[in-house]
């Protein structure tokens, strides 16, 4: 599935029709077009329905079933009674550059094991409580290529076989050939290439109104992708988090050629209110003639070494040099475009092309913000979001129409731009498709990725060749493309005209994950912000030299966890290569993919891990510390029965925070123990928790003798215990696919946890040769386990497994252990429940930053639910 846009100055050229189109249901939305087709938008009638494909099979719900491993996080959806020949693929052709989007399906996971499905029949999930979406797991990919290389994009799409399905559809594994193949397509490209698309592919192009998908993509990614909007002034990008139940109305300004101003009600429901035939086609027309630049990049490149107050009649240059105060203008305001060129006797070639440009891009960036806020005013709206060709992630561009809408609005009113804009187009033809399966999906549902284009050979070897000369992302092609067309990056100079066209490359891969929940104990689902530090330039530099230090460490680890073979070795300097480049681009434009804390860029770096094969970079290291931490768990089992409660209860949570150096007569930095201890000993005895969440850090010592001997406790005070670890793989982090091994090892050695393990599904077979604990308790309550839905050091509770989240339902303690999620995260985190925040501080600037304190110091950090009107202690000495 995917579709494409028009970046391209075809845009139509308009004034100011007020001409309203509305789409019944799954209206198109999508970036506006150009030429022609766009023009013609703009006579047609009334409440006109968005037309959708009837052309092809369409998605055949009935009888779907989830197909394999039910708690999978990206399940297949078998549909027993669907076609395979379901449109993966959909373009934007403009004059400049084509744009696919388009669906590759994940892999089919193994199936259920015992305990998986004990745990989710016992938290309800096998009873009717699992919604079923009609979309597959999988990824929509955004790929660009130049029109005057078509034929890469045809070569792009024949290798990847996009317009069959794929090459993992069925129907291309077994030799089919379908007939009549349709692809929707937008853009005039659309119209000029369908013969060629014919000719190489054997597909039809189903052309598809510009207009409706502008519409149509900007809808979905504005309701989908959490950083997808974001300001630019004075140089600055700035995310905004755009409500979801208040989105509409809003203005969308497309500039291509011409500027088409649309008053966006809601899905389906739009009207082309305004335009005007001065847009990106008068720069470039006007801009050629007068410099001689042979492309629209090359203009902008002009204009950034530029000064326009040699050609621009300025405020000053009436007054003598001085503001004119009364009306608010300063003497640097433009008071007449090109003014000065009047009384200059000079001819054009007298003229420094750069000020041409810059005196240009002013005059038209401001008019097109004038006229845009002025339409604002006229509806009473306060968003306005930008895209189109004239736009591309140009910093000054963005900055000058920021600039425009910020003046004449007195600061009332913002424009804004879209990350995604140069796909616009591409996503709505891409919903057009009759069932595209993504008005299902939620913000929570997609994961955006930015892989680097393993695994490859052409790649990994162009990574080793040039390191961190590979400065963006790329979309993943095939051994003798790039994917891109050969697109390059244009060259920023200057600093304040730096020139963010590069930024339309950093586009991810959407990874679809429909069984991703948000946390339901979330205190405030819309006010929770993970990160606990933004990440600002300093901040970076500094993580970048931590990281970056630690990656030859990582590479050796990752290498010895694959035997150190040759392909191992190979790999390991590939991922060096790509990590290094997601650094370097991110230190040029750290708002590059996003918004991005510190979470994220461990994330990051995991990913990419994973992206060069590297499964389980410590797994050797992993099961060396747990072999050796289970083989002193029952000598401090037994310590700790010799205890009395409240002296048991203190060593536990020591346990958890190393006890070695964490003594409690040491700097605590936030010290809430006690009030911990009177929940736990005096307010809930014979009321106990009902069910406590534990998310666990690392393998080893941490896990094993530290949390599981405080699961061990709650279990003995009749609370329900739920341990949470990682789906995937990170650093040295426990995964739920290992712990119940560990718990099964730690229960020959205590009938409490074998009784709880076996009563939550962790252990079904009788054990050999294990000795109770002397004293053997009976226990009825639950051990158990679920992976928290993520592959990362940190946690982000707004999206999280399905399977957390059903397990939250009864939860009333949560106990986040771990520097990563309980510090880089979620240290200001607040919840319905009481919560429990433990966390030793292992690095000194963290330290100092968050507490004013050093490394080694630890925080124990009580917080009750709000309601309660309890609040932690404040860090103390």
């Amino acid at each position: 599935m995917a579709a494409n846009n028009n970046s391209d100055p075809i845009l139509d050229e308009g004034g100011g029709g007020g001409v309203k189109h509305e789409a019944a249901g799954e209206a198109g939305e999508g970036k506006g077009g150009g030429g022609g087709a766009a023009a013609a938008a703009a006579t047609q009638a009334p409440a006109a329905m968005l037309p959708r494909s009837g052309s092809r099979p369409q998605l055949d719900l009935s009888g779907a079933a989830i197909h394999g491993n039910l708690e999978d996080r990206n399940p297949t959806i078998l549909l027993p009674n669907q076609s395979d020949d379901i449109s993966h693929l959909a373009l934007d052709i403009g004059g400049s550059l084509i744009k696919l989007v388009y669906f590759s399906r994940h892999a089919e996971h193994s199936s259920e094991d015992k305990r998986k499905l004990s745990t989710k029949r016992r938290l309800g999930m096998l009873n009717g409580g699992r919604r079923s979406y009609p979309v597959l797991g999988g990824r929509l990919h955004f790929v660009k290529f130049e029109t005057g290389k078509l034929s890469e994009c045809l070569d792009f799409i024949s290798s990847k076989q996009l317009h069959r399905g794929g090459v993992d559809s069925p129907s291309w594994r077994s030799g089919a050939q379908p007939d009549n193949i349709v692809i929707k397509a937008t853009g005039g490209g659309a119209f000029k290439y369908a013969d060629l698309f014919k000719e190489r592919l054997g597909v039809s192009l189903e052309k598809e109104d510009e207009m409706d998908c502008l519409v149509a993509g900007a809808n979905f990614l504005l309701k989908s992708i959490r950083h997808e909007a974001f300001t630019h002034m004075d140089g600055q990008k700035e995310y905004v988090q755009i409500d979801q139940n208040d989105l509409f109305p809003f203005l969308l300004v497309n500039v291509g050629s011409g500027v088409s101003i649309i008053k966006v009600d809601g899905h389906g429901k739009f009207q082309r209110v305004s335009g005007t035939n001065v847009g990106g086609g008068t720069y470039w027309g006007l801009g050629r003639l007068m410099t001689k630049c042979k492309s629209f990049d090359e203009l902008l490149e002009l204009s950034q070494r530029g000064d326009n107050s040699t050609i621009d009649m300025l405020v000053g240059d009436i007054y003598g040099g001085l503001d004119y105060s009364k009306i608010g203008l300063s003497a640097s305001t433009i008071a007449s475009s090109f003014g000065k060129t009047i009384s200059d006797d000079k001819e054009l070639s007298d003229y420094r092309p750069e000020d041409i440009s810059l005196s240009l891009l002013r005059m038209i960036s401001y008019n097109i913000g004038q006229i845009s806020y002025l339409n604002a005013l006229r509806y009473g709206l306060k968003r306005i979001f930008f895209g189109g060709f004239f736009i591309r992630g140009h910093a000054y561009t963005m900055d000058t129409i920021s600039f425009a809408v910020n003046f004449w609005s007195k600061g009332e009113a913002k424009a804004m731009f879209l990350r995604h804009e140069g796909f616009l187009g591409a996503l709505g033809a891409f919903m057009s498709y009759e069932k595209h399966g993504l008005d299902d999906l939620r913000i929570h549902h997609l994961v955006e990725r930015f892989p680097m284009g393993a695994p490859y050979i052409s790649w990994m070897e162009k990574f080793v060749q040039k390191g961190t000369q590979i400065t963006a992302p790329v979309p993943v092609g095939f051994p003798v493309t790039t994917g891109m067309g050969g697109f390059e990056r244009p060259t920023a100079k200057g600093d304040i005209l730096r020139s963010d066209a590069s930024a339309a490359l950093n586009v991810g891969v959407l990874h679809l994950v429909p069984t991703l929940d948000v946390f339901p104990l979330l205190e405030d689902p819309k006010m929770y912000e993970p990160n606990t530090i933004d990440l600002d330039l300093n901040e970076y530099k500094y993580w970048f030299k931590v990281l970056s230090d630690h990656l030859s460490d990582l590479v050796d680890k990752a290498v010895a966890s694959e035997g150190g073979t040759d392909d191992a070795k190979r790999r390991g300097d590939a991922f060096a290569h790509a990590f290094s480049a997601h650094l370097a681009r991110l230190m040029e434009e750290p708002a590059a993919y996003g918004k991005f804390g510190l979470a994220n860029l461990l994330e990051l770096r995991e990913e990419c891990l994973r992206e060069f094969q590297f499964v389980d970079a410590y797994v050797s290291i992993k099961q060396r510390e747990n072999e050796a931490s289970l083989a002193v768990l029952p000598d401090l089992l037994m310590e700790l029965d010799s205890m009395n409660e409240e002296a048991r209860l203190l060593a536990l949570i020591e346990g958890v925070l190393a006890a070695n150096i964490f003594d409690w007569g040491s700097r605590a930095c936030i010290d809430d123990f006690d009030m911990f201890k009177k929940r736990m000993l005096a307010d809930k005895k014979g009321q106990p928790y009902k069910r406590a969440l534990l998310f666990v850090d690392n393998s080893g010592a941490d896990v094993v003798l530290g949390m599981i001997p405080l699961a061990r406790e709650l279990l003995r005070n009749g609370t329900e215990v739920v341990l949470v670890a990682n789906s995937l793989p990170a650093l040295n982090d426990v995964t739920a696919n290992e712990l119940p091994g560990i718990v099964a090892e730690a229960a020959k050695h205590c009938g409490i946890l074998r009784k709880a393990a076996e009563a939550g599904g962790l252990i079904f077979d009788a054990m050999a040769g294990i000795q109770d604990d002397l004293k053997d308790e009976p226990v009825s309550v639950p051990l158990m386990v679920v992976e928290n839905g993520c592959g990362s050091p940190c946690i982000d509770f707004r999206q999280v497994s399905s399977e957390l989240a059903a397990a939250a339902k009864d939860a009333d303690l949560l106990i986040l252990e771990g520097m990563g999620r309980s510090l880089h995260t979620n240290l200001n985190a607040r919840f319905k429940c009481d919560t429990l925040k433990l966390a030793m501080v292992k690095n000194q600037r963290l330290a100092e930053k968050l507490f004013n304190g050093n490394i080694y110091d630890c925080i124990c950090k009580f917080e009750p639910p709000t309601a309660h009107g309890a609040q932690p202690n404040p860090c103390s000495s």
